[in-house]
């Protein structure tokens, strides 16, 4: 689903950044988490926004934790030893070398262990406060997002 709105690329941020024009952040104090849509889907486009937002993070940050363990040059720490460029060929590199031993060798141990680190952390929360502008410029977006999501949900 591809909002026609405001077409452009943003990040996704969980609930400990800003929200901002180029940084999505779920809605606050409205179901997140995954399990928490288990028993009953979305009830509203927050809801189904903020649902979508969980099942990408949740992909992202599995993707990101299998590769980590299984190429330390990706999980070497915070300061950058190569270029963005490099480090971007690097992860791409590290992904096609995962596919493929998936296909050949399709050892999930990796994927498995990502699975239990994930479920055992907790959703940190900062208290930042928001740049007024910034933040309602986010919020707009978010919304109109969310909108679009529900009345496409609603309909199919």
């Amino acid at each position: 689903m591809v909002c026609t709105m405001f077409v452009g690329k943003y990040y996704l941020g969980d609930a400990s950044f800003m929200l901002k024009g180029q940084i999505l952040t779920p809605y606050r104090g409205v179901r997140y988490h995954l399990k928490e849509y288990s028993r009953r889907g979305p009830q509203n486009a927050r809801e189904l926004f903020n649902h979508r937002h969980s099942l990408l993070r949740n992909v992202i940050e599995r993707t990101f934790s299998v590769l980590k363990k299984r190429y330390p040059i990706i999980a070497s720490g915070t300061d950058p030893h190569y270029s963005l460029d490099i480090m971007t060929n690097i992860v791409c590199a590290c992904c096609i070398i995962h596919n493929f031993l998936r296909v050949v060798d399709n050892d999930d141990s990796f994927i498995e262990e990502v699975d239990r680190d994930l479920l055992e952390q907790d959703l940190q929360v900062s208290a930042a406060q928001p740049c007024e502008d910034d933040y309602r410029i986010g919020s707009h977006i978010r919304d109109n997002i969310a909108n679009e999501m529900w009345q496409h949900y609603v309909n199919n």
